[in-house]
């Protein structure tokens, strides 16, 4: 059952928990990677969340451990972007490594340090680890990186778009230079390829086609909508499509708390998460929706990332993404191992041109609907109620009912007693009141080439310098800064650092910082968010 992986000299011990975890095949990234990375050189592995990347470098990690001569130094680090996402790939490589000795550790922020110092003490093999918390520990002596045989870098594009680049810089520098690297990406911008250049030795590249990969699974479609019929648009394509489990997309976290409440006001099963929640709060809403206690799921981008959780049929783009590769991320929630998806993305007219630039990213149009009306939604609540009225009759083991509808019977049609029994099972759209505050769109501007462009950037920056040493700089224009950084300038005075050297002497311009949302796209097109209330 399990050739194709035995094929990949894997040892007995993975095989078997392979087995056990229900694997049957390698998918093509695993196929591709396993058997580079066993071979001990640096690799590059592209392809998307939900493809099975954690095991594609989670067997050769074991496999070199296994091989290894028994220590009780730290072996393997592996970098995640976010807590979920750490705490789910020590799930999976404890999963992996279930008849073995080897202990995988996650290590995040908001957990409780006393508890991670305790667990440390028992020389786990491999860290999982935030690159703030891991920095915590080298910094109290309690994490010591210069031993360790396999560094792996899993989402490396959402960790540079969230900030880390330069705790990625100081975790490498104190790691040994005959370290194996690793490090996979759903997308490959420039800082990437820049990140890869400067800690990879002569990797090789594992680049997965789009044909390979989920998105051909899943129906993409959008709906042009004014943003204050969103969300009653929403509750009909929830009855009307009846998912098994959904994640709603929103922008912002204010979004999050009034859809979520709104939802459970019209009586669906839904939860929001974001970057306020407590630990202990998402890890709960989190295993909830794992367990189908909830169904929906409403959340940011930031909150979302690094979630991987199979059986969602459905998402939801309520709000457009600011960024456009994040679409990618996104849809790719659904559409999982083999599973086909519904992504459905609610468009505001002056949003576009935004669309267009997805589709130019993503090399396919995404097909029009149109909105679902109230009859056809109260259309799909009655088929659903015919649907589950059937089923019941199909089954039997009626019991004492029949009794009860014998004697109903005698006193009434049949015709009668079907349709009201259709209509008490008839779920009709719920128009409970619901307040969703208006936000403003994304705006779109389309930049000339060359020069001129370059020039208005660098402008631009002046003008933010000017205002921030003014003292005119809010939270939010903080907070966008600190995702800005520069391409590198590689010298032995400044190695591993980001600074733009582009027509600094004509300009008299150092260290300007470029947006790294223009580092990435693909077009000519510059993309701005308003300043919304978070």
């Amino acid at each position: 059952m399990l050739e194709k992986f035995q094929n990949l000299n894997i040892s007995e011990v993975i095989i078997r928990a392979l087995n056990e975890m229900g694997f049957e095949e390698p998918t093509p990234i695993q196929s591709e990677s396993i058997p580079v990375a066993m071979s001990g050189v640096d690799m590059i592995g592209q392809a998307q969340t939900g493809t099975g990347k954690t095991a594609a470098y989670g067997i050769p990690v074991l496999e070199k451990i296994l091989k290894a001569e028994p220590s009780k130094e730290i072996q393997t680090v592996v970098l995640s972007p976010t807590r979920e996402l750490a705490m789910q790939v020590a799930e999976e490589l404890n999963h992996l490594a279930q008849f073995t000795n080897i202990q995988a550790l996650p290590i995040y922020g908001g957990q409780d340090m006393e508890r991670q110092l305790r667990r440390l003490r028992k020389s786990p093999q491999i860290i999982v680890a935030t690159p703030g918390r891991l920095i915590d520990h080298m910094k109290r002596g309690t994490i010591d990186l210069s031993h360790i045989a396999t560094i792996v870098l899993d989402e490396a594009d959402e960790m540079l778009d969230m900030g880390f680049i330069d705790d990625i810089n100081l975790i490498m520098a104190a790691t040994p230079n005959t370290r194996q690297t690793l490090l996979f990406s759903a997308t490959m911008p420039k800082p990437i390829q820049q990140l890869a250049e400067t800690f990879l030795h002569d990797p090789l590249m594992i680049r997965m086609k789009t044909k390979e990969v989920t998105m051909d699974l899943i129906e993409q479609s959008y709906i042009e909508v004014p943003d204050r019929q969103k969300f009653d648009i929403l509750c009909r394509l929830l009855d009307l499509q009846e998912p098994d489990l959904a994640i709603i997309f929103v922008r912002t976290k204010r979004r999050v708390d009034e859809v979520s409440e709104a939802l459970k006001k019209r009586g669906y099963s839904s939860e929001g998460i974001h970057g306020d929640l407590t630990q202990a709060k998402r890890d709960t809403v989190i295993r909830q929706f794992r367990e189908k206690t909830i169904d929906i799921l409403v959340a940011t981008d930031v909150a979302a990332r690094g979630l991987d959780i199979s059986g969602v049929t459905h998402v939801f783009n309520y709000d457009l993404p600011q960024d456009p590769e994040s679409y990618v991320h996104r849809v790719g929630r659904t559409g999982r191992a083999g599973q086909s998806g519904e992504a459905t993305t609610f468009v505001i007219p002056r949003e576009m041109e935004h669309l267009r630039t997805i589709e130019r990213l993503i090399k396919r149009s995404i097909a029009r609907r149109k909105a679902p009306t109230f009859s056809e939604a109260l259309e799909g609540a009655q088929q659903a109620a015919i649907r589950n009225l059937a089923a019941a009759a199909e089954e039997g083991n009626f019991g004492s009912y029949k009794e009860n509808a014998e004697e109903l019977l005698a006193n009434y049609d049949s015709a009668s007693l079907i349709a009201a029994a259709i209509k008490l099972l008839t779920k009709e759209p719920d128009t409970t009141p619901v307040k969703i505050t208006e936000e403003a769109p994304l705006r779109v501007h389309r930049s000339r080439q060359g020069k001129n462009n370059r020039d208005r950037n660098y402008r631009r920056n002046d003008r933010n310098r000017k205002d921030r040493r003014n003292g005119k700089e809010d939270g939010q224009e903080r907070g966008e800064r600190r995702r800005h950084f520069a391409p590198k300038n590689r010298d032995s005075n400044n190695h591993g650092t980001f600074r733009n050297n582009q027509r600094s002497e004509k300009n008299n311009i150092k260290n300007r910082t470029v947006p790294y949302s223009s580092l990435t796209s693909r077009t000519n097109t510059t993309i701005e968010m308003p300043s919304l209330p978070m």
